[in-house]
C-alpha cells in the first residue's frame, strides 16, 4: 500500500427531510447566495424545502447554472457576489451546479484573472475559499464529498479541472426522495458516472490495499444491483438511498488512497464533451472500453480480478477473463441504454481523434494514465478506437 493522507471534513445530512437542518449548518449572520440550475428544483418541492428551512437567513438567489457548467455563467455569479457583498454559498442542484460553486468559491478571493485558476491550475488551500455546502439533487459525481471540480468554457472549447483542500463543503444534505422525480436518463448518467468513477481507481494494476479494493468492488457491485431498481416506473426509497450513497462513496477520496489511479478515460471524455457537447457519463462510456482493450497487457491481471470479483467469471484463462469483462463492462452500460461507440452520438466524429490529440499536446499533457506513459497520440488511438 502506498503512502496516504486523508483528511474529509465534510458533513453528511443523510435521509428524508434532512434538508430542514441546513439552518443550523449556516451562521445566522451569513449572507447567502442560493445557486441552482435549470429550475427543476422548483418543480420538485426542493427548493421550497431549502427556503423554508432558511426562513430567518439573508437569501439571495442564483439559476441557470447549465450542466457542464459555464465559464461565462459562473463569472456572472461572481460578480453578483461582489456587487452584494454575499458571504456563504448553497449549491442546490446536481454534480454540476455544485461544481459551479466551487469554482465560484476559489475564484470570489483569488486576486487574478479567474480562468488562471484552471489553466495554471491553482490549488485552493483551506481558508482561501467562500464557505459553502450544497443540497444534492442529482446523484452521479460525488462532487458533494469531495474538493475538486469541472468547468468549461464554451468560448475556447474547453473543459478543464482543479480543486485543492479548501473547496470540501461544509456540508452536504442528500435525501434520495429527490430521485422520485429525475428522468431515467439522467438516472442512468449518474449511476455510469459513479461506477467510472470507481474505475478509473481500481482498473489500474492489482494492489496490496485489500481493503480499498473490496471496497470499490462493492460500489461497482451495489451499482450493478441498484440499477434496475432506480431505473423501474415505481420509485424504491432503498434502492435511491444505495444509489445515492454508492455515488458519493464512489469519489469522496476514500478508495483511491494507498493505490495508483487512472483517470485518462476521464481526460479523453472531457474532451468529447466539449467538442460535441455529449453527457458526461456517456462520454466515459464511449472511451473506456477502448481505453481498457488498448490497454489490455497492462490491465489484463486487474481486468481479470475485476471479472472474478465482480462478475463471478470463473471459467477461462486470464486472458479470456479479461475479454470478458471489458465485455460485461459493454453489457452493462448498454442496460442502461448507454451506448458505448461515438458513432452513437454523431456522424461528425470525423478528426474528433486529431482534435484530442493536438488539444492534449498543447496543454503538455504528454503522460496520462497510472504510470504516467499515454501519450497524445495513445489518446489519438483510443479515441479512434471509440468511433
Amino acid at each position: 500500500m502506498l503512502n496516504f493522507e486523508f483528511k474529509n471534513p465534510t458533513k453528511i445530512l443523510f435521509g428524508k427531510g434532512e434538508i430542514a437542518k441546513i439552518s443550523k449548518e449556516i451562521p445566522q449572520d451569513s449572507k447567502i447566495l442560493m445557486i441552482y440550475g435549470g429550475g427543476s428544483i422548483k418543480k420538485n418541492g426542493v427548493y421550497d424545502q431549502v427556503k423554508d428551512a432558511l426562513k430567518n437567513h439573508e437569501v439571495h438567489e442564483f439559476g441557470g447554472v447549465p450542466a457542464n457548467p459555464e465559464y461565462e455563467v459562473l463569472i456572472k455569479a461572481l460578480h453578483y457576489i461582489k456587487e452584494n457583498n454575499i458571504t456563504y454559498l448553497l449549491a442546490v442542484g446536481g454534480g454540476s451546479v455544485i461544481d459551479g460553486v466551487k469554482f465560484i468559491s476559489a475564484a470570489a478571493n483569488y486576486n487574478g484573472e479567474p480562468w488562471e485558476i484552471l489553466t495554471k491550475p491553482v490549488r485552493t488551500m483551506e481558508g482561501e475559499g467562500m464557505p459553502f455546502g450544497t443540497v444534492l439533487t442529482l446523484p452521479a459525481t460525488g462532487s458533494e464529498m469531495n474538493s475538486g471540480y469541472v468547468i468549461s468554457r464554451r468560448e475556447t472549447n474547453e473543459k478543464l479541472s482543479s480543486g485543492g483542500p479548501g473547496l470540501f463543503p461544509q456540508f452536504s444534505v442528500l435525501d434520495p426522495e429527490v430521485i422520485r422525480s429525475i428522468p431515467k436518463n439522467q438516472i442512468a448518467n449518474g449511476i455510469a458516472d459513479a461506477y467510472t468513477h470507481v474505475l478509473e481507481q481500481y482498473m489500474t494494476a492489482p494492489s496490496s490495499a485489500d481493503l480499498q479494493e473490496r471496497i470499490a468492488e462493492s460500489i461497482l457491485m451495489s451499482l450493478q444491483n441498484t440499477a434496475p431498481k432506480v431505473m423501474a416506473e415505481e420509485f424504491n426509497y432503498d434502492a435511491a438511498a444505495n444509489f445515492m450513497w454508492c455515488c458519493t462513496m464512489a469519489l469522496n477520496g476514500l478508495i483511491q488512497k494507498g493505490v495508483i489511479t487512472d483517470w485518462a478515460v476521464h481526460a479523453m471524455g472531457h474532451e468529447l464533451t466539449a467538442q460535441f457537447g455529449i453527457d458526461h457519463a456517456r462520454t466515459l462510456a464511449v472511451i473506456a472500453p477502448s481505453h481498457y482493450r488498448y490497454n489490455f497487457e497492462a490491465k489484463k491481471e486487474k481486468l481479470t480480478q475485476y471479472a472474478e470479483r465482480v462478475w463471478g467469471i470463473s471459467e477461462g484463462s486470464t486472458h479470456e477473463k479479461a475479454e470478458k469483462a471489458i465485455v460485461k463492462l459493454e453489457e452493462f452500460f448498454h442496460s442502461l441504454h448507454i451506448q458505448t461507440k461515438l458513432s452513437d452520438y454523431t456522424k461528425d466524429f470525423a478528426g474528433t481523434a486529431e482534435k484530442v490529440e493536438k488539444a492534449f499536446t498543447e496543454r503538455k499533457w504528454l503522460g496520462l494514465g497510472e504510470h504516467k506513459n499515454l501519450t497524445p497520440k495513445d489518446a489519438f488511438k483510443i479515441v479512434e478506437m471509440s468511433y
